[in-house]
């Protein structure tokens, strides 16, 4: 009988319930919260659902991110070895590889203009930067927090590793993907802010014709001057444009379809539920995790604000041919942050259509922030 009692207990002991702390639990709300806005409300399921459910696990079962050194048996976690891939850079340079299979890059192409609106919206990943060293970072970990500002998770979590931050990764990826999935709900207010009912109406003239030449020719062009003046984008602006020249060239049909669709959404759950998995009380409950999560709003907040300033002095200079909402875009949040400029235009005008005048900034964000994790690289690594 004793026997009995004593196993019924040791199993009742090895039940999570006496291992969670208060802060597991509060991580645990988070993920259902995270849940419930990824499917109920639609907020980019395909990022939140594998973050909110590593999330979920790690809070849980915290050995499922325990390393190989720590393991007694020399087998580290199931999610240790996905997380390993973000560290190593090899998931975000996939990811953006998946992003240039699936892009269409017409409308930057045929408006280079957009160039300048994607440039503008990186205002706020420096804005960030400076606010972190005000707040006590170091200059490295300042510099993977304000990557933020360009609403990129890849990118985010690339720079992250690349300047050793690993201990702020966790809280730097999750907010960037935060950002990224809620951005149909922090940009309408600033883009309706700094602009008027008339520039919202305001519709562009339809893009030119882009020839097969121009896009098979762009993403050389592009992997060869950025990476000739900033070579530690190799692996981001490299992969991306590859991607795309895979799309373009159309010689190579089987690598498109598997670039954009089974190795895109492979790499997705492997980066989710490893991004999400590094979110542990131990490591996201602290002031430097609240430090980040402001910082990021502020940085999206300023970078989607800049872009909408300078797509009204275009606006302007342009005698109103240019509608500023696209600059909104800028940020690289592929394609949402398009479809919010075409949403808030739609809401002034129904009859008015900006989605492709916006993919042209859009594509540039992408570029920008990308630059902007190499010219950081260029400078601390």
């Amino acid at each position: 009988m004793q026997y009995v009692l004593d196993t019924l207990g040791n199993l009742i002991h090895q039940t999570a319930f006496f291992n969670l702390t208060y802060g597991n639990y509060i991580m645990i709300a988070v993920a259902c919260v995270f849940l419930f806005l990824a499917i109920k409300k639609g907020y980019e399921p395909l990022l939140l659902v594998p973050i909110a459910f590593g999330m979920l696990l790690v809070n849980m079962y915290p050995n499922i991110m325990l390393s190989v050194e720590e393991a007694e048996n020399g087998v580290g976690g199931l999610l240790h070895y996905f997380y390993l891939l973000d560290e190593w850079s090899i998931l975000p340079s996939l990811i953006f590889m998946g992003v240039g299979a699936m892009t269409d890059f017409s409308p930057l192409i045929a408006n280079p203009i957009s160039f300048l609106l994607g440039a503008a919206a990186q205002f706020g990943i420096y804005i960030a930067y400076f606010l972190a060293i005000f707040l006590g970072f170091s200059d490295k970990s300042a510099a993977a927090i304000s990557i933020i500002g360009g609403a990129d998770g890849p990118t985010s979590i690339f720079l992250a590793g690349k300047l050793g931050q690993t201990d702020l990764m966790g809280p730097i990826a999750v907010a960037a993907y935060t950002y990224m999935s809620l951005v149909p709900i922090i940009q309408p207010p600033i883009m309706k802010l700094f602009t008027t009912e008339k520039e919202r109406k305001i519709k562009m003239q339809q893009l030119r014709p882009v020839s097969k030449l121009e896009r098979i020719l762009f993403p050389i062009i592009i992997t060869i001057v950025v990476v000739l003046i900033l070579p530690d984008t190799a692996p981001l602006v490299g992969m991306l444009m590859l991607g795309n020249l895979f799309r373009e060239c159309g010689v190579v049909k089987q690598l498109t379809e598997t670039a954009s669709n089974a190795l895109m959404y492979i790499v997705v759950i492997l980066l989710g539920t490893s991004v999400g998995a590094s979110t542990s009380a131990e490591a996201f409950i602290n002031m430097a995790t609240i430090k980040i999560v402001v910082l990021g709003i502020v940085a999206f907040a300023c970078g989607t604000a800049a872009g909408v300033l300078i797509g009204k002095v275009l606006c302007w200079a342009t005698k109103g041919k240019i509608n500023p909402l696209i600059g909104s875009a800028g940020v690289s949040a592929v394609p949402m942050a398009a479809r919010v400029s075409q949403k808030v235009g739609s809401e002034a005008d129904p009859t008015n259509f900006l989605l492709m005048h916006a993919m042209g900034p859009n594509v540039a964000g992408v570029i920008g922030t990308a630059v902007a994790a190499g010219t950081f690289m260029a400078i601390f690594r």
